[in-house]
């Protein structure tokens, strides 16, 4: 995204909170047009501004919502917006040349050719940073949200590139990665005794709950706290939670890993893990949705503690949309809804299962990238995903980040399905398929009462009391024969008061 025009942006600096009338003002903040918006939006209102055309007034109100935040800018960091392409291929030229030029080309060809696929990738990875379509995040820079694009793109050609291996090959080429791979491990099953306080056992009573205190607990904790931060809803993230600990137990007879205490479920997981990382999300939420957003150029800053100050608030967002889902408000959004939901749910299913069928240690580094990389384009794809239902005039076309997130999380599920089917297609026990058959049947009949018979219901109703009031008016009596009007007057006879006095 590129800086907007300071011509173009409010040269006052502006301090405090935004006042009454420019509170009406709203912005919109996504893909190209976010940063320009707010430099109009930025002006002081002793600016003299020149009149707009009924054109410009109208796209500007298509692109307004209410839930998004006003942004000021000064608009004076130019060059650190600059994209600095020309100076990005002359160094990627120079670096090229004197790897051809001046080094040694080895005589290893296992070691050139690992060097050679890591070369494309930062030859690409340079020219998407540079050249590829923006998207709606500013901050810390453009450029970072374009480099997690690209790194999507490489990491789904990687998955194609293991879709299309066979078992033995692919499970072996993930020792050219790490030559500690494509050696299957042993899950571990996190239930056996479930005692929370063990008697039996002298020593240590309480051995059964610190032995579940692992490295995993704060990393549940930092987990949702930051995919609130993605979705930013306290509803759907509770259901979310509550829905995946319902696919652990139904899923437990596929992989062990799954296997854990009640008390580990419902207590450690959803309220303490879970429930904690969602409170500290939300209230988060709260404090990014009331902050002013009034960005200064770091050189108009007159003392070094406002310098690094501004310079903290650069990895803040620049701006702010709270998120209102409104599943219920129609058809289109309930099943959208739906879809994010399951999407995510699926995501999180193939964190497990894919260092299951891929023997990857879950402690393993390429575990923990995987995890980096969902946390940086998760919040940029929720933000495309939630501009295309809000404003489908808009937003035409579903958003590239999202797209590629979704192309991601469809392929893993495809690999994991490819490389253990055995474990995938084992039976699952028949009161689990009951429960599950229930609750989808019970969200299909609420959807058809929703929005197929509750809609019919008050339509007829609806006519049917307009067609009563019809009714009602035809046969109200009217004075004297005479044609009156539906407030009692007479048309012919003069005001109601005079009808009454004569009838009197």
């Amino acid at each position: 995204m590129t800086k907007p025009d300071p011509k173009r942006s409010s040269m006052a600096l502006i301090t405090g909170r935004p006042s009454n009338a420019a509170e009406e003002q709203v912005i919109n903040c996504s893909s190209d047009r976010s940063v320009s918006d707010s430099s109009h939006h930025g002006a002081a209102p002793a600016t003299p501004t020149k009149p707009k055309s009924a054109k410009q007034v109208s796209r500007e109100n298509l692109s307004r919502r209410n839930t998004e935040t006003e942004v000021f800018d000064d608009g004076t960091n130019t060059f650190f917006w600059r994209a600095h392409t020309v100076t990005v291929l002359f160094i990627l030229t120079c670096v090229l040349v004197y790897v051809t030029l001046l080094e040694e080309t080895p005589q290893d060809t296992t070691y050139n050719t690992k060097r050679g696929i890591v070369a494309s990738i930062l030859v690409f990875l340079c020219f998407g940073v540079t050249q590829a379509k923006d998207g709606p995040f500013t901050r810390p820079h453009p450029a970072y949200w374009r480099f997690w694009l690209c790194v999507s793109v490489v990491y789904e050609l990687f998955l194609i590139f293991v879709l299309f291996q066979t078992v033995h090959d692919g499970r072996q080429f993930m020792k050219s990665i790490d030559p500690k791979l494509g050696v299957p491990l042993p899950e571990r099953d996190y239930g056996g005794n479930c005692l929370i306080y063990d008697p039996g056992n002298t020593t240590d009573p309480w051995h059964n709950i610190w032995d579940k205190m692992d490295g995993f607990v704060p990393a549940h904790f930092l987990g949702w706290y930051i995919k609130t931060l993605v979705i930013r809803d306290w509803w759907m993230c509770m259901i979310i939670s509550v829905m995946f600990e319902f696919l652990e137990y139904s899923l437990e007879h596929q992989l062990p890993n799954f296997s854990e205490c009640w008390w580990d479920h419902w207590i450690m997981d959803v309220l303490v893990c879970n429930g904690l990382g969602i409170y500290a999300g939300m209230k988060t939420l709260g404090w990014l949705s009331m902050k002013p957003y009034q960005w200064q150029g770091l050189w108009n800053i007159p003392t070094y503690k406002g310098k690094i100050k501004r310079i903290a608030f650069q990895f803040t967002p620049y701006s702010w949309v709270k998120f209102e889902w409104k599943p219920a408000s129609n058809l289109r959004r309930w099943l959208a809804v739906l879809g994010i939901i399951f999407m995510f749910l699926l995501a999180e299913l193939n964190t497990f299962y894919l260092k299951f069928v891929l023997w990857m240690p879950p402690e393993h580094y390429l575990v923990l990238l995987r995890l980096v990389f969902f946390v940086n384009v998760g919040g940029v794809a929720m933000r495309e995903i939630y501009d295309f239902m809000d404003d489908p005039k808009f937003y035409r076309k579903l958003g590239q980040q999202a797209w590629m997130v979704a192309a991601i999380t469809v392929t893993e599920f495809l690999i994991v399905m490819k490389y253990d089917p055995e474990t995938i297609m084992l039976p699952i026990p028949f009161f689990v398929t009951q429960c599950w058959i229930l609750g989808i049947l019970l969200i299909l009949c609420w959807t058809l009462w929703r929005f197929f018979i509750r809609d019919i219901t008050l339509r007829y109703k609806d006519a049917r009391r307009r067609k009563q009031e019809v009714t009602g008016d035809s046969n109200r009596p009217h004075g004297n024969g005479s044609t009156a009007t539906s407030s009692g007057r007479s048309k012919l006879n003069g005001s109601s008061e005079t009808l009454r006095h004569r009838k009197s």
